[in-house]
């Protein structure tokens, strides 16, 4: 008993050691000198986007005393360029990580890979989100080169193998070339801030391999990837937007695909609303703007809209009807009249991968004159993404709902949830146009030659126009019940939530994915 003193003060001696050395690791980082650069160009520390991003107080780190395997540089690597843990989000666990600039410009290391793929897989196991800050200079030289340090740094089977068995968020707040832009590749939700670049490899590595001069932004900034690539999902301004948009995404999802959605209160709508004639035009060919209509029927008039400058044509958006997690589809007039396009396919295509794999039920709206015709589209492979989309339409699991408000043509009808392709309703407005081709087209192509060589063209024209048109109006499809029903469209805000109510989705057993679970992230 009498050496006791002596022992509490040694523990006293080594515990205040311990968290003396924790805490100029957390806070030091990789020196001051590089922490202030970063708050000089407005940035913030990897650790001060976690703390931003997170419930206040919340976070718990993963491999705070990791650092670089190379004794050369174990003691100027603190953390090795990857920080992370968890902590909660709207009080739900989340797991989140991300690059450290200050350690070696964020680079992937032997360490840092192992803390990075820990962390997914603790998520994984436990069914939480991952949420990654992605700023990185790409592998680290020379750790990776040479057979023996190139193959410690293999990709993470782990990030292979999720199956989407849990949302996973990634946020472009910098330059980010190999290991962070494959991150955002894998994940379900990708923010990218304005005046960064996501990329393979750097400019300075393409100018050197193929002499071509490429900047930042031409390379991998937001305008490639927000219209082009389709890489990304939405674009912010600031990095607290950006924490933001991800908070947002993830209040629509459950933690994991076992899951259903949170759900929320929600006031019953009138009986009969006629406000949405103030928004869509009854003649078919004027254009309107879909997401006014898709705010509009929403619970709390907004939306979160996933993709909104790539495949203009289709809005693809997650809101709440009735207090639930819906997935929107929508035709978009304001873009090729809503035609469905290439990009507009795979657009489509990767959401309802997303409702999918966590059992939101999706809402098909629309509008649409069919696919875009001409070389363009079909050498951009219109016929294989069309056929991509019909093929995860059929394959999806979740319930499904479609209204037709003023037309819908050709393969488009049913590649956006029309009859036969597994949808719980297929509804249209009285006034929906339904057949093969647009009527004007149809009586052109069918009458054209015949019709350019009477004398009465015109008239004749107008009048198998008109025969046609009354040959496409819904009362025929509903009459041998290929359309389930004709709704008033002052029900319709009503009639949506009444169906997202009555439909179910049931969450498979734990651990066995959801059909498209296996559906690549980007294709």
């Amino acid at each position: 008993m009498a050496d006791r003193p002596n022992d509490d003060a040694n523990v006293g001696t080594v515990t205040s050691l311990f968290r003396e050395r924790r805490q100029k690791i957390r806070t030091g980082m990789g020196g001051p000198e590089k922490i202030d650069r970063l708050h000089n160009r407005g940035s913030y520390t990897v650790r001060e986007r976690i703390d931003h991003f997170l419930d206040p107080d919340s976070f718990v780190e993963l491999g705070t005393f990791a650092r670089s395997e190379r004794p050369e540089d174990s003691g100027k690597t603190p953390g090795d360029g990857k920080i992370g843990g968890y902590g909660t989000v709207d009080g739900r666990t989340v797991w989140v990580g991300g690059d450290d600039l200050t350690v070696l410009r964020g680079s992937s290391s032997v360490v840092g890979g192992k803390k990075k793929s820990r962390m997914l897989q603790q998520a994984v196991e436990h069914g939480h989100p991952f949420v990654f800050f992605g700023e990185t200079g790409g592998a680290r030289i020379p750790d990776t080169l040479g057979s023996e340090g190139f193959l410690k740094v293999t990709p993470s089977v782990d990030v292979h193998r999720r199956n989407r068995s849990i949302p996973m968020a990634t946020a472009i707040l910098g330059n980010s070339f190999g290991g962070a832009s494959f991150h955002g590749a894998f994940s379900d939700f990708v923010v990218q801030l304005r005046g960064s670049c996501m990329a393979v490899t750097s400019p300075r590595v393409v100018e050197i391999a193929t002499s071509e001069k490429v900047s930042f932004e031409d390379l991998g900034g937001v305008g490639v990837h927000e219209k082009i690539t389709g890489m990304i999902d939405r674009t912010a301004e600031t990095e607290d937007e950006a924490f933001q948009m991800i908070r947002d995404f993830l209040s629509y999802l459950p933690s994991n695909a076992w899951e259903l959605p949170p759900e929320h209160d929600w006031p019953e709508p009138a009986p009969v609303d006629e406000g949405i004639y103030d928004l869509v035009p009854m003649r078919r060919t004027r254009a309107y703007d879909m997401r006014k209509v898709l705010r509009y029927l929403s619970d709390d008039d907004s939306i979160f809209e996933l993709k909104p400058r790539f495949g203009g044509s289709v809005i693809t958006a997650l809101s709440r009807l009735g207090g639930k997690t819906v997935g929107f589809v929508a035709s978009q007039p304001m873009h090729y009249a809503g035609a469905l396009t290439p990009d507009s396919c795979d657009k489509i295509t990767s959401f309802i991968c997303l409702c999918d794999a966590f059992n939101i039920p999706i809402v098909f709206l629309q509008d649409v004159p069919g696919f875009m015709v001409g070389t363009k589209v079909e050498h951009d492979r219109l016929l294989s993404r069309a056929i991509m989309l019909v093929e995860a339409l059929s394959i999806c699991r979740v319930p499904r709902i479609s209204l037709v408000f003023r037309k819908a043509f050709g393969l488009a009808f049913f590649a956006m949830g029309g009859t036969n392709m597994g949808s719980e309703v297929v509804a249209t407005w009285p006034s929906a146009e339904l057949s093969f081709m647009d009527p004007d087209v149809g009586v052109n192509v069918v009458h054209g030659g015949r019709l350019a060589e009477a004398e009465d063209a015109a008239a004749e024209r107008a009048a198998l126009i008109e025969q046609w048109t009354e040959d496409t109006d819904p009362y025929g499809g509903a009459g041998i019940f290929g359309i389930d029903e004709i709704i008033d469209p002052a029900e319709t805000r009503r009639w949506l939530q009444s169906q997202v109510r009555r439909v179910r989705c049931k969450p498979k057993p734990w651990g066995e994915p959801n059909p498209l679970a296996y559906w690549p992230t980007c294709y």
